[in-house]
Order: structure tokens, then C-alpha cells, then sequence
């Protein structure tokens, strides 16, 4: 893992998925998965996108949250809001999708300047405590993702218990035992 630095906070325009705008600060306690993506790049659609769905699927919200960043470095025109609205309802894309400020002096967007991201897809790891951890560009195996998951889960955070409250040990294909 990373030396761990504080984690800037989301510069979004709008946000699908959710009923309100998700902030980093809101989210302490969980450990934050987020997809840099493009709808057009073929390496978000076929590894980037589907890995955070069953990300989401495997691990329990209430230790992880999973977020979407529509980042649009390129082909603008092509890929806006109204877009996007179709392409995660074709994509069955149900966790909260921020859409990334655009800058006001060139092509890219406030929240993948901050993190200096080198493109899509990209994903951040942030821990419980709100500090980035993990920065991937490209693809990551699923297993080695989910092992940098389960280890941030089991690191205790502020406003949050380790991922093993309640006197039970929960892993991660969903089940606890005691």
C-alpha cells in the first residue's frame, strides 16, 4: 500500500445514482472505492466498470463505498450528462457516478487534475481515515484488489468499527461466522 495523504475532495457538477451529492467527508468510516472512467474508453466498459459492480456486489456497503467519476478529458461533446444517464441505465450501473468538474483552462477536469491522474480507467483506494492509499491506472487483477480491499476493511478508522463488529468475522463472499 501507499503512504497514506489526504484524499481531495470529489469536484463533481452532478451526480446519478444518488439522491444527493456524495462528498469524501460523508463517506469517513467506510473505505471508498472510486472508477475513474470514460464511457468511451474501452478498457472503463469492459474491465473498470464490471470489476466496481462486483466489487460492490462482494463487499458490504456498510464497510465499502463504491463511486463512479465520469472524467472527460477528450470527446466532450460526445460525452454529456444526457449521455451518461443512458449509458449507466444500459450498464446496469446502480452505485452513486459523480461527473467531474471540467476545467476552466484546458481538457482536464478538476478531480482528475487534483489526484493527477494520467487517464482512464483509474481507481483510488481511500481508507477509513479519508487518506488515499491506492492510485491504479489501468487494469488490477481482481484478486489483488480485493485483498488491498479486505485489508483496508480491517484497519481500524474514525466513526467506525473494524470490519469484524458485533463479535462476528464477516469475509469476503458475504458471510460471518462467529
Amino acid at each position: 500500500m501507499n503512504a497514506p495523504k489526504p484524499a481531495p475532495e470529489l469536484q463533481c457538477t452532478q451526480w446519478f445514482n444518488s439522491a444527493e451529492p456524495v462528498t469524501l467527508a460523508s463517506l469517513r468510516g467506510k473505505v471508498v472505492v472510486i472508477e475513474a472512467f470514460q464511457m468511451l474508453c474501452p478498457g472503463c466498459v469492459a474491465h473498470g466498470l464490471p470489476q466496481v459492480q462486483k466489487l460492490r456486489r462482494v463487499f458490504p456497503e456498510e464497510h465499502v463505498a463504491v463511486l463512479g467519476l465520469h472524467t472527460v478529458f477528450e470527446h466532450h461533446a460526445a460525452m454529456t450528462p444526457v449521455s451518461l444517464q443512458a449509458f449507466l441505465h444500459e450498464y446496469k450501473i446502480g452505485f452513486p457516478v459523480g461527473v467531474d468538474t471540467p476545467a476552466d483552462d484546458g481538457p482536464i477536469p478538476r478531480t482528475m487534475a487534483a489526484y493527477g491522474m494520467r487517464g482512464t480507467p483509474s481507481l483510488l483506494l481511500i481508507d477509513r481515515a479519508g487518506q488515499l492509499r491506492q492510485h491504479h491506472f489501468g487494469q488490477i487483477e481482481d484478486l489483488a484488489l480485493g485483498a488491498q480491499v479486505a485489508l483496508l476493511m480491517g484497519e481500524a478508522g474514525p466513526e467506525a468499527p473494524a470490519a469484524s463488529a458485533g463479535g462476528q468475522n464477516c469475509v469476503v463472499d458475504g458471510g460471518c461466522a462467529p
